[in-house]
C-alpha cells in the first residue's frame, strides 16, 4: 500500500493513542528514542495530514487547540499535545472512523509523486491516453519549482496506479491508459449511498479494514458528506493500534505468496524503546535497541480478544517462532527461499498449531475444566458461550449443577485469560500448576479490591 516507510508516526500514533498524551515531549521522544527537534517535526507533519484529510471535519479541527498546541511546537505544558491527543480521544468517543487510517494515505506517497498523479489522473479523465501523451501533459503541468519527469518515472507511475487498480491498459502496443471508474459511472447516487453504507459497517466489523476504510473515503469524495448514510452510524469499540499493524500486514502476506523472506528490527513488548532511530551521523551514532531479524514468514494470525496481529514464520536460529507485528520495523523484502523448504516448513507449521489456542508454539498439555450452570436462569449462557468459544474442545455434561470442558492445547498461556473470563463459574481440574497458578492469581486480584 504504502511507498514510504513511516514507522516513527506509526509509533508515534500508537503512543498517544495508548497513553493520551500523558507523556512529555522529552519522555516521549526518550521513549520513541529520537530527539525532541525530530519529535516536533513528526507532529508538524500529522498536523498537516489531519487538517488535509477527507477523515476530518474542518469542525472537528475547531474543537482542538491552536496548531501550536496541536503540533506540539512551543507547548508550555507538561503534557505532550492537547490537541492531537484530543482530537484522537474525541473521534473514538464520538464512533467516527479511526484518525489513524489518514496516516496511511499521507506517507504512500512523495510529495513530487502526488503532484505527478494528480496531473496523470486529470488528463485521464479525458479519455484513453498514451505513456508518451501522458508525459507531454504531465512535462506542461508541472510546477515551475518542480524537476521535469522522464518517460521512466511516467512509466513507473502508471504501473503503480494499475496496481492499485485504478487505473487499466487497453489495446496493442503503444499502450493506452484509461481510468476504471465503473463504480462510480454505472451505479446510481442510491446504489452508491448503499454500498458506502456496507462498506462502512464492513470495515469496522472485519479485518483487514485499512482498504475498506479507503474505498470508503473515495465514495464520500463521489457522494458528499451529507448524503452519506454512514454518518447515522457507529461503533462503540474501536481497536485503532490493529490498523497502524496492517502496515506491515499486506507486505507480509505478499512475501508469503511469493516465498520470500523479510528482514526487519523487533523489539519485543516490554522494551523500554518504541521505535529503533537509524542514525544517519556516523559521529553520534548510538547502539540500536532493536533485533535484526531474518525470517521466512508463513503465516498471519489476528488476535480479535486484544486486537493484534502475529506473523508466524521460520528462522534458522528459532526455528518456528511468533512475531507481534506492533514490535515490527524497518520490513524489507529480501531473497526468495527454496520452494521445497517452504512447503516443508508450511507443514511443519500446520502440524504445530494445530492444538494451538492462537499462536502458541509450546508443548501440548491437557487441560479439563468444570464450569458451572447460572442458577436461577433458564437460558445456560455459560455452555452456550463455551461451545460458542471453546475451539476443538469437548463439552461433557456432570448432572444439572455443572458440565465438563476438555481440550488440548499448546501451553496454558493463551487460554488462560478466556478460562479467568468466567470468573466463579469456572473451576480449572487439570493440569494441577495451571489450578494453582489461577488460585494464586484470584488471590493477587482479590487484595486490591475491598469486600462489599
Amino acid at each position: 500500500m504504502a511507498r514510504e516507510s513511516f514507522d516513527k508516526e506509526i509509533e508515534l500514533l500508537r503512543m498517544l493513542v495508548l497513553t493520551g498524551g500523558s507523556y512529555s515531549r522529552k519522555e516521549s521522544a526518550d521513549r520513541l528514542g529520537i530527539s525532541v527537534h525530530t519529535l516536533d517535526k513528526a507532529l508538524r507533519r500529522l498536523k498537516e495530514v489531519a487538517a488535509g484529510s477527507t477523515f476530518i471535519t474542518s469542525v472537528e479541527l475547531e474543537e482542538t487547540d491552536d496548531s501550536a498546541a496541536l503540533t506540539g511546537a512551543r507547548c508550555s505544558r507538561p503534557a505532550l499535545t492537547a490537541g492531537l491527543p484530543q482530537l484522537l480521544q474525541h473521534r473514538r468517543h464520538a464512533g467516527r472512523d479511526p484518525l489513524l487510517l489518514f496516516l496511511f494515505r499521507a506517507k504512500s506517497l512523495k510529495e513530487s509523486e502526488t503532484i505527478r498523479l494528480a496531473i496523470l489522473l486529470e488528463a485521464l479523465q479525458h479519455g484513453p491516453i498514451t505513456a508518451s501523451e501522458l508525459l507531454e501533459a504531465c512535462s506542461a503541468a508541472m510546477p515551475e519549482e518542480a524537476s521535469l519527469p522522464d518517460e521512466k518515472t511516467i512509466r513507473s507511475d502508471l504501473a503503480y496506479l494499475e496496481t492499485a487498480g485504478i487505473v487499466a491498459r487497453s489495446g496493442q502496443r503503444p499502450f493506452r491508459f484509461r481510468l476504471r471508474n465503473e463504480l462510480w459511472s454505472q451505479l446510481e447516487p442510491e446504489e452508491l449511498q448503499r454500498l458506502e453504507l456496507f462498506v462502512h459497517v464492513m470495515a469496522g466489523t472485519r479485518v483487514p479494514s485499512v482498504q475498506g476504510f479507503l474505498l470508503q473515503d473515495s465514495l464520500r469524495r463521489s457522494l458528499g458528506e451529507t448524503e452519506c448514510l454512514s454518518a447515522r452510524t457507529g461503533f462503540a469499540y474501536h481497536y485503532d493500534c490493529r490498523i497502524l499493524d496492517e502496515a506491515y500486514l499486506y507486505p507480509l502476506l505478499s512475501a508469503i505468496e511469493d516465498g520470500i523472506q523479510v528482514t526487519f528490527d523487533y523489539l519485543t513488548p516490554k522494551s523500554d524503546s518504541r521505535y529503533a532511530a537509524r542514525g544517519t551521523n556516523p559521529l553520534h551514532a548510538r547502539h540500536s535497541p532493536a533485533r535484526k531479524v531474518t525470517l521466512l514468514p508463513l503465516k498471519t494470525i489476528y488476535d480479535h480478544q486484544y486486537g493484534r496481529w502475529y506473523v508466524l514464520g521460520f528462522n534458522r536460529a528459532l526455528g518456528l517462532a511468533t512475531w507481534r507485528m506492533e514490535g515490527i520495523s524497518g520490513l524489507e523484502r529480501g531473497l526468495p527461499a527454496e520452494p521445497d523448504l517452504v512447503e516443508r516448513k508450511q507443514i511443519q507449521l500446520q502440524e504445530k498449531t494445530r492444538t494451538s489456542w492462537l499462536v502458541d508454539l509450546g508443548q501440548p498439555v491437557h487441560v479439563s475444566v468444570r464450569f458451572f450452570r447460572p442458577q436461577g436462569i433458564r437460558y445456560d449462557f455459560v455452555r452456550e458461550r463455551v461451545l460458542l468459544q471453546g475451539q476443538w474442545g469437548t463439552v461433557s455434561d456432570e448432572g444439572a449443577q455443572s458440565f465438563r470442558f476438555d481440550i488440548e492445547v499448546n501451553g496454558t498461556r493463551e487460554i488462560r485469560p478466556w478460562l479467568r473470563s468466567f470468573g466463579s463459574s469456572c473451576e480449572v481440574l487439570a493440569p494441577e500448576e495451571l489450578r494453582r497458578e489461577m488460585i494464586e492469581e484470584w488471590k493477587e486480584i482479590s487484595e486490591f479490591y475491598e469486600p462489599v
